[in-house]
């Protein structure tokens, strides 16, 4: 006879699995709450968001291949509608072309299966911990918004409107660059002042991912994002504009 797992406390984070496949559900599920997690499930976008309206989640382990509305899908409609809740994409496709979308869609981390359970779970307490751990600069503002050029930042809904209302969806990485930038306005921040202030990880120096991630911030923001984020040769970069909190 099987030992029944031990129930998680009520403290512990919650985690909501949205994958179509019952026996994966019934497998992670069971592997997630014997390491001490509440775990809730869905099977796909309706029962995802019937989840979420009962009882909110702490990180959601998503699948890219879902009916209806994939995974993708579902990741830019949470962030549309600001919803910053973590989000870690499984996926059995194996090119490097998904994941990078996925990735730009808003999602914290991916896991490619087949997978290790050991991997997964290593990867919710990473991305958790990176979601918990709020450095100091980015700590809640007495500001809810900052106006920029043509464009706004809604701190409380982490996300970036333009002229025309329109949301463009800012992955989490992009949104605590865009905030650094914003705190320092007119100010050039160099590459070490970038990892110390902790707008982009610390092992990112290692492989230009600080420059990538710079340029994809400035699409964005369309043609002018090279104006508005400026590179001052040998120095640095710079958000070249005069920045109102409200």
């Amino acid at each position: 006879m099987t030992p029944a797992l031990a129930k998680s406390p009520a403290s512990a984070p919650r985690l909501l699995l949205v994958d179509d496949d019952r026996e994966i559900r019934r497998l992670l599920s069971d592997q997630l709450r014997a390491a001490g997690y509440q775990v809730q499930s869905a099977a796909d976008g309706t029962e995802m968001r019937q989840s979420l309206a009962r009882t909110p989640a702490d990180l959601i382990v998503l699948d890219l291949n879902l009916p209806r509305e994939d995974g993708l899908m579902l990741c830019r409609d949470l962030r549309a509608r600001a919803e910053h809740i973590p989000i870690i994409m499984l996926t059995a496709r194996s090119e490097s072309i998904d994941r990078i979308v996925g990735l730009e869609m808003g999602a914290d981390d991916y896991v490619t299966k087949p997978f290790e359970p050991r991997e997964l779970l290593a990867r919710i307490k990473s991305v958790l911990r990176r979601s918990n751990a709020l450095p100091p600069n980015l700590a809640p503002l007495d500001a809810r918004r900052a106006r920029f050029a043509s464009w706004t930042l809604d701190f409380v809904h982490r996300r970036l409107v333009d002229a025309d209302e329109r949301v463009i969806v800012l992955s989490g990485a992009e949104f605590c660059l865009l905030r650094v930038f914003i705190e320092h306005a007119n100010k050039v921040l160099s590459r070490d002042q970038l990892l110390t202030l902790k707008a982009v990880k610390r092992s990112a120096v290692f492989d230009r991912a600080i420059d990538v991630q710079i340029s994809r911030l400035r699409q964005k923001f369309g043609p002018d994002g090279g104006a508005l984020i400026r590179t001052v040769r040998g120095q640095g970069y710079v958000l070249a504009a005069n920045v109102v909190l409200e």
